[in-house]
C-alpha cells in the first residue's frame, strides 16, 4: 500500500457515506508523488511510442533482417511490461494521499464495471488476434508479403479502439482515488489518446481509402448508442 496520511479523515467520510462526492485535499500536492508518476508515465508513453513507431521497426529490420520481423512484436511486448513496473512502483511507494474511497453500495457498481471491462478486454484482444497481438504467430514462418486483415468485427463495429476503451473505465472506475493514481490515470489517459492518433496515421497509411472509410463511420472510444436518421 502507498504511504498515506490523514486516512482516519477519509474513513469518517465513508461512514457519513460522502467519499464519493467530498473529496479530501487536505495534503499539498507537492508532497505526494503526483508530479514523478505524471513525469514517468509521460517517458513510459513516449519511448513506448517510439519503439512502436514504423521508424523504430524499420530500423531494426535493416540492422537485423528477418529475426526483427519475427521477434519485434514480441520484445515490444515483453519491454512494455517490463518498464511500466517502475512506473508502478513509484504510485505505490511515493508518499500519496486519499482523495476519496467511494462507499456503498456503489463500490460494487464500480467493481463491476471493472470486471466487466477486464473481460471485454480480453474479448477483444482475442477479437484482434491473440497471438498476433502478443507476437506469438510472428515466431513461426509466414510470407512475407502476407497482408494484414483490417478488423472491423466484434467490439470494433462499435468503436476503432476498443482495447483503450475498456483500458480506460478500468482506470476511471477505481473504488478509491489518490494523487498518485490520479497522475497515473491522467498520463495514461493522454498517453492512450495520443497513441491512437499516432497508430492511426500507421493504420492509414497500411489500408488507405479502408481504413478512412471505417474511421469516418466509427467512433473512437465510445460508442453512438443512437444513430442519426
Amino acid at each position: 500500500m502507498a504511504r498515506t496520511r490523514g486516512i482516519p479523515a477519509c474513513t469518517r467520510c465513508v461512514r457519513a457515506g460522502t467519499a464519493l462526492f467530498f473529496p479530501d485535499f487536505s495534503m499539498p500536492l507537492q508532497d505526494t508523488g503526483f508530479f514523478w508518476v505524471f513525469l514517468a508515465i509521460i517517458c513510459y508513453g513516449v519511448v513506448h511510442s517510439l519503439l512502436a513507431s514504423n521508424q523504430a521497426k524499420a530500423f531494426a529490420v535493416r540492422r537485423f533482417g528477418g529475426y526483427a520481423n519475427r521477434y519485434y512484436r514480441l520484445l515490444f511486448n515483453l519491454l512494455a511490461g517490463v518498464t511500466l513496473l517502475p512506473v508502478l512502483a513509484l504510485v505505490v511507494l511515493l508518499p500519496d494521499r486519499i482523495l476519496y474511497i467511494i462507499p456503498l453500495p456503489w463500490v460494487v457498481l464500480t467493481l463491476g464495471i471493472q470486471a466487466v471491462a477486464v473481460i471485454c478486454l480480453l474479448i477483444g484482444i482475442q477479437q484482434t488476434g491473440s497471438a498476433s497481438f502478443l507476437g506469438i504467430s510472428q515466431l513461426f514462418d509466414r510470407p512475407a508479403n502476407e497482408s494484414a486483415k483490417l478488423v472491423k468485427s466484434g467490439f470494433y463495429r462499435y468503436v476503432r479502439h476498443p482495447l483503450y476503451s475498456f483500458s480506460l473505465a478500468i482506470l476511471w472506475f477505481m473504488p478509491y482515488m489518490s494523487f498518485n493514481i490520479l497522475a497515473f490515470n491522467i498520463g495514461a489517459t493522454l498517453y492512450l489518446t495520443i497513441g491512437s492518433i499516432l497508430e492511426e496515421k500507421k493504420l492509414v497509411e497500411e489500408f488507405g481509402e479502408t481504413y478512412v472509410a471505417y474511421r469516418q463511420r466509427t467512433p473512437m472510444f465510445f460508442p453512438i448508442l443512437i444513430k442519426k436518421r
